[in-house]
Protein backbone atom coordinates (compact mmCIF):
# COMPACT_ATOMS: atom_id res chain seq x y z
CA UNK A 1 0.00 0.00 0.00
CA UNK A 2 2.74 2.52 0.86
CA UNK A 3 4.05 2.39 -2.86
CA UNK A 4 0.79 2.88 -4.29
CA UNK A 5 0.63 6.26 -1.63
CA UNK A 6 3.20 7.25 -4.59
CA UNK A 7 1.38 6.31 -7.59
CA UNK A 8 -0.43 10.24 -8.21
CA UNK A 9 -3.75 9.19 -8.24
CA UNK A 10 -3.35 5.60 -6.89
CA UNK A 11 -2.79 7.28 -3.53
CA UNK A 12 -6.57 7.13 -3.27
CA UNK A 13 -6.84 3.44 -2.76
CA UNK A 14 -4.47 3.48 0.28
CA UNK A 15 -6.16 6.41 1.66
CA UNK A 16 -9.53 4.94 1.56
CA UNK A 17 -8.70 1.10 1.95
CA UNK A 18 -6.27 1.26 4.99
CA UNK A 19 -7.64 3.85 7.33
CA UNK A 20 -6.33 1.76 10.31
CA UNK A 21 -3.00 2.49 9.61
CA UNK A 22 -1.74 5.32 10.56
CA UNK A 23 1.74 4.43 9.05
CA UNK A 24 -0.27 3.71 5.29
CA UNK A 25 -2.19 6.90 5.86
CA UNK A 26 0.64 9.59 6.10
CA UNK A 27 2.11 8.11 3.17
CA UNK A 28 -1.13 8.47 1.51
CA UNK A 29 -1.64 12.09 2.44
CA UNK A 30 1.85 13.23 1.41
CA UNK A 31 1.84 11.40 -2.11
CA UNK A 32 -1.94 13.29 -2.97
CA UNK A 33 -0.29 16.41 -1.56
CA UNK A 34 2.79 15.75 -3.83
CA UNK A 35 0.56 14.81 -6.69
CA UNK A 36 -1.42 18.29 -6.64
CA UNK A 37 1.87 20.06 -6.17
CA UNK A 38 3.31 18.51 -9.27
CA UNK A 39 -0.53 19.07 -11.23
CA UNK A 40 0.28 23.01 -10.31
CA UNK A 41 3.54 23.11 -11.27
CA UNK A 42 2.82 21.49 -14.66
CA UNK A 43 -0.19 24.28 -15.10
CA UNK A 44 2.28 26.51 -14.53
CA UNK A 45 5.05 25.21 -16.57
CA UNK A 46 2.56 25.00 -19.27
CA UNK A 47 1.13 28.77 -19.20
CA UNK A 48 5.22 30.25 -18.70
CA UNK A 49 6.27 27.76 -21.68
CA UNK A 50 3.21 28.95 -24.14
CA UNK A 51 3.94 32.84 -23.03
CA UNK A 52 7.51 32.17 -24.12
CA UNK A 53 7.46 30.71 -27.27
CA UNK A 54 4.94 33.36 -28.24
CA UNK A 55 7.75 36.02 -28.01
CA UNK A 56 9.65 36.15 -31.79
CA UNK A 57 13.11 35.28 -31.36
CA UNK A 58 13.20 34.13 -28.43
CA UNK A 59 10.52 31.44 -29.01
CA UNK A 60 12.53 28.19 -30.54
CA UNK A 61 15.31 29.05 -28.26
CA UNK A 62 12.92 29.26 -25.08
CA UNK A 63 11.74 26.12 -26.70
CA UNK A 64 14.53 24.24 -26.90
CA UNK A 65 16.03 25.20 -23.01
CA UNK A 66 12.39 24.53 -21.56
CA UNK A 67 12.13 21.23 -23.44
CA UNK A 68 15.49 20.01 -21.64
CA UNK A 69 14.39 22.18 -18.42
CA UNK A 70 11.15 20.18 -18.32
CA UNK A 71 12.82 16.64 -18.81
CA UNK A 72 15.11 17.51 -15.55
CA UNK A 73 12.51 18.34 -13.79
CA UNK A 74 9.84 15.47 -14.46
CA UNK A 75 12.79 13.19 -13.85
CA UNK A 76 13.52 14.54 -10.79
CA UNK A 77 9.64 14.02 -9.67
CA UNK A 78 10.20 10.45 -10.49
CA UNK A 79 13.43 10.22 -8.84
CA UNK A 80 11.67 11.66 -5.37
CA UNK A 81 8.83 9.09 -5.81
CA UNK A 82 11.25 5.99 -6.28
CA UNK A 83 13.19 7.62 -3.23
CA UNK A 84 10.19 8.23 -1.21
CA UNK A 85 8.94 4.41 -1.83
CA UNK A 86 11.59 2.54 -1.43
CA UNK A 87 12.16 5.09 2.21
CA UNK A 88 8.49 4.23 2.77
CA UNK A 89 9.26 0.22 2.28
CA UNK A 90 11.87 0.53 4.62
CA UNK A 91 9.93 1.54 7.33
CA UNK A 92 11.43 5.79 6.89
CA UNK A 93 9.55 8.63 5.77
CA UNK A 94 10.71 11.03 3.43
CA UNK A 95 10.61 14.51 4.48
CA UNK A 96 10.06 17.21 1.60
CA UNK A 97 9.92 20.52 2.83
CA UNK A 98 6.74 22.53 2.32
CA UNK A 99 4.75 19.24 1.08
CA UNK A 100 5.20 17.65 4.51
CA UNK A 101 4.28 20.81 6.45
CA UNK A 102 0.84 21.31 4.00
CA UNK A 103 0.29 17.57 4.41
CA UNK A 104 0.58 17.21 8.15
CA UNK A 105 -2.46 19.56 8.45
CA UNK A 106 -4.77 16.86 7.55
Amino acid sequence: MIILSYLWLLALVPLLVEKNDREVQWHAKHGIVLMVAEIVLWVAWTIVSTVVSQIPFLGCLGAAVGALVAFIVWLGIIVLHVVAMVKGVNGQRLVVPYVTQYADRF
